[in-house]
């Protein structure tokens, strides 16, 4: 069963920094389109960046060129390197992979992190 796992969170003050990473197996990564979402209390689930397994990337309307997202081959993980951090920012944070289908008769397979929480405040 594939599995991603997070790291990278923490409190952090309005103006700060973080970044967040989401390792995962090679044979899920390399094939896989990943991405981060973010949740806040009270809030749905919203998309914040993805990047494609060719390395292609698009971010929500709020990033605004705060954050960035990568990939690292050697590491088998995606990263999410977040500056310029606002208290709106407070949210735990998800990794996503979307991984085509590897046989005819197979679907696509969609695999969730855990979640890391983020808090920006002063």
């Amino acid at each position: 069963q594939e599995q991603l796992v997070e790291s990278g969170g923490g409190s952090v003050q309005p103006g700060g920094s973080l970044r967040l990473s989401c390792a995962a197996s090679r044979r899920l990564f390399r094939i896989s389109d990943m991405a981060w979402y973010r949740q806040a209390p009270g809030k749905e689930r919203e998309l914040v960046a993805t990047i494609s397994s060719s390395g292609r990337a698009n971010y929500g309307h709020f990033v605004r060129g705060r954050f960035t997202i990568s990939r690292d081959n050697a590491e088998n993980a995606v990263l999410l390197q977040m500056d310029g951090l606002k208290p709106e920012d407070t949210a735990v944070y998800y990794c996503y992979a979307k991984r085509p289908p590897v046989s005819i008769e197979g679907g696509y397979l969609e695999v969730w992190g855990q979640g890391t929480l983020v808090t920006v405040s002063s």
